[in-house]
């Protein structure tokens, strides 16, 4: 136990060696570079299985298990870094193999040339040998002479004086493998002679100069016939293997490359975007004419050159080339137009069916798809703004002329369940242009979803964010008090929309905004992460936390939520203007109401002031619509009514007149004020219990009332000697409330049991009288 807690206890990555994180990123090691961790397997004295001693020799299990884990985590991140250093220096690689290749090809016509004259140089070595025999002793070149005339040629010298003709007539007949078998048999011949002796030194040169000479004729004969647009395929392959065995592999290489561009060439002029007026068919037809001309060439270099790192350079740079120009073309004659007019579903076909192509080659090791990402990117997203934009102004146009009232899915817009009699509550209702704006941002994620490899995640979400504003400000224009409200004319701008004359109508504005931001635009957006599940799964390979897109999703639904809180501000400050205000401008909540009322001879009928009685009788209302409304959505209901009794309080709260009037007026608040005052927040207070009054206005409330008392105490009287028992306060209040409400009156008002608020009423009264005592 002691040796387990102890190797628990050490820190794990001793011996100058961090762990990393399961992603390879090693976000969480203190900032130790990835090079720092590889020194230990870098040093020359490096020994595998005493450093696997070492960490294993007083590890448990698990702990094992954790080290197995670590290092495969460092493989993967050494492989990640080296790829990234290739990327990061592959043009410079490129160039450089280039110029080897180039090189190579420049010493093998030097060496061709040092033959050439180190045959000569035999030549003219052998010509002063044959001089000197003439100078020789009377008769004895003679003899020598007629000696060599009559010796029979040998063999290898019958050969050698056949080998010309032999091969002008292998050329002759295109017996390329043959005559190559011949220049091979030539070359040993010429090197076994003259170790042998068995030809003079002319003869090898001669031979050489024969061999030479056909060689570069058979060159010259193979890169004629691969040139021709007629040669393809199997001949295509020959003809370049054959310059590779004459040694002109470079050559041969470019020669192969050029013939496939030649061919790609061709089969293009068949293609014409004026031929089909559909632009996925041009990209399909040109991707096909194009990859497949790739493909084949990748093969035809491999099968001939095989993975040679010269080889492959060429052959990437000659792709990517291809790649380009038919990036270029698809750009013209299709994206162009496709993002000028926001075809953002066609723009996206032509990418998904270009990527497609493109992933067949990275299959076989060739990767081109960035080349095309960075030059669709542009036109995609100009599509996209385009598509934004038409979003925008037709959900403005059908706004202009929607009626506000809430509905199922018309025919024609895809719903989102089936629809059935037990999934027919289950569809949104929704007023027309609601609907509209819904189906076509259905539509949007749809067709920009297969495009999240171009990361255009982004600017999607900002831009549903952007037009979901801007239809939030239509609806803030039909509440018919938003003109004339100071507060909302900044950022609306000059929208024509159909007013929402009735309490339902502007309700259906908000059961709009609500249901958009809290259920249907996260729906549609969540198809994003659906069909890029895969990609998210790559991320989360290389060391991406699929956590950190979640704060994101949350923020956004924020903003959504932040623009529907407007709308709601803005329907509670127009209904609470209409209570406090008349048409007139002048005011239903004063304090010469109060004041007023201790002026009077006859006893005041004592019920809540008429705007507390009309505050109450349109919550009352609109809660009864916003139950059928907000199914499901109940709590937006009541957080909407809770605002615009908020709002009502608030104001008298912060009534800098009605309350200078109050406690500095000429004439102070009266016994009967006060009471008034007093019955006017208790009235509030029951009917707002649990439904209508939140815990931050109910403690409001209480501080209206002490201010009240505070400033009646001014006058030297004792509010509890003016005010009445506890029990009236609630009797008159709870009997206004079953009129207005059509209720009978329940043992505890009209509050729920188990609402929030339902605990404070019990102790309102006794919180109200100290108050005032105090």
């Amino acid at each position: 136990m002691a040796s387990a807690k102890s190797s628990r206890s050490r820190p794990a990555g001793h011996s100058g060696v961090f762990p990393v994180g399961r992603g390879g990123g090693g976000g969480g090691d203190g900032g130790v570079q990835l090079a720092d961790k590889l020194k230990i397997f870098k040093t020359d004295n490096f020994d595998p299985d005493a450093y696997v001693q070492s960490k294993c020799q007083t590890m448990n299990e698990k702990e094992i298990r954790h080290l197995c884990s670590y290092l495969q985590d460092l493989k993967k991140a050494s492989a990640e870094e080296m790829r990234r250093s290739v990327y990061a220096n592959y043009a410079s690689f490129i160039r450089t193999s280039k110029e080897i290749s180039d090189l190579e090809g420049e010493l093998l016509s030097i060496r061709n040339l040092l033959n050439t004259q180190a045959a000569l140089i035999h030549g003219l070595s052998e010509g002063v040998q044959i001089d000197s025999l003439t100078s020789g002793p009377d008769g004895s070149a003679e003899d020598n002479i007629s000696n060599v005339e009559d010796q029979e040629p040998s063999e290898i010298q019958k050969w050698s004086a056949d080998f010309p003709d032999m091969l002008d007539v292998l050329l002759a007949e295109r017996r390329v493998d043959e005559a190559l078998d011949a220049l091979d048999e030539a070359e040993r011949a010429a090197v076994d002679a003259k170790r042998k002796q068995t030809l003079t030194a002319a003869e090898v040169s001669a031979l050489k100069r024969s061999i030479s000479d056909n060689r570069q004729r058979l060159a010259d004969q193979l890169a004629e016939a691969a040139c021709q647009s007629s040669t393809r395929g199997i001949e295509l392959r020959a003809a370049a293997s054959a310059l590779k065995r004459l040694g002109d592999g470079p050559r041969a290489h470019s020669l192969l490359l050029s013939a496939h561009s030649q061919r790609l060439q061709c089969n293009m002029q068949t293609i014409h975007p004026s031929s089909t007026s559909y632009g996925g068919a041009y990209t399909a037809a040109l991707a096909q004419q194009v990859f497949s001309v790739i493909a084949q060439a990748l093969s035809d270099s491999v099968d001939v050159f095989g993975d040679e790192s010269c080889y492959a350079s060429e052959l990437v740079t000659w792709a990517t080339k291809q790649v380009m120009s038919f990036a270029l073309l698809v750009k013209r004659h299709v994206l162009s137009s496709c993002a000028a007019a926001g075809g953002l579903r066609a723009a996206a076909e032509c990418v998904q069916i270009s990527l497609g192509h493109c992933s067949l080659l990275e299959a076989r090791g060739l990767s081109v798809s960035s080349v095309l990402l960075k030059q669709f990117k542009p036109s995609l997203e100009q599509a996209l703004d385009a598509n934004l934009r038409r979003i925008e102004e037709s959900t403005a146009a059908l706004a202009a002329a929607d009626n506000w009232i809430l509905t199922y899915p018309p025919t024609g817009i895809h719903p989102l369940t089936r629809s059935s009699a037990a999934n027919l509550a289950l569809q949104p209702k929704l007023s027309s242009s609601a609907h509209r704006f819904n189906a076509m941002v259905q539509d949007f994620f749809e067709d920009v979803a297969p495009l999240l490899s171009l990361q255009l995640g982004g600017s999607t979400m900002d831009g549903i964010t952007q037009i979901f504003n801007s239809y939030v400000n239509s609806l803030i224009s039909a509440l018919p008090g938003s003109v004339d409200d100071e507060a909302n004319l900044d950022g609306l701008g000059n929208k024509i929309v159909r007013m929402a004359e009735t309490e339902e109508q502007q309700l259906a504005l908000l059961a709009n905004a609500s249901l958009l931001a809290e259920e249907l635009l996260p729906r549609a957006a969540m198809k994003l992460s659906s069909i890029n599940q895969s990609s998210m799964d790559d991320l989360r390979k290389r060391g991406a936390d699929k956590q950190n897109r979640v704060p994101e999703q949350r923020e956004w639904k924020r903003k959504l939520q932040r623009m529907v809180d407007r709308l709601r501000d803005s329907f509670c400050r127009q209904h609470a203007l209409e209570l406090i205000f008349t048409d007139e401008g002048d005011t239903h909540l004063s304090a010469e109401m109060y004041i007023d009322m201790d002026n009077t001879v006859e006893e005041p009928e004592w019920v809540p002031s008429p705007i507390f009685q009309e505050l109450y009788a349109k919550l009352n209302r609109m809660a009864s619509i916003a139950a059928e409304m907000f199914v499901g959505r109940e709590r937006f209901a009541t957080l909407l009514m809770m605002r615009l009794t908020e709002t009502v309080i608030l104001w008298l709260s912060e009534d800098q007149a009605f309350w200078e009037e109050i406690e500095q007026g000429p004439k102070p608040l009266g016994p009967l004020g006060l009471q008034q005052f007093y019955l006017d927040m208790q009235f509030v207070i029951i009917f707002g219990q649990g439904r209508f009054l939140s815990r931050h206005v109910h403690q409001v409330i209480l501080d209206i009332i002490d201010r009240a008392m505070a400033a009646f105490s001014a006058t030297g009287m004792n509010p509890d000697s003016v005010l009445p028992g506890d029990d009236w306060f609630m009797d008159v209040a709870q009997d206004v409330v079953s009129v207005i409400s059509g209720k009978g009156r329940a043992a505890n008002g009209d509050r729920e049991v188990n609402s929030p608020t339902a605990s404070v009423s019990a102790h309102s009264m006794s919180s109200f009288k100290s108050h005032g005592s105090s």
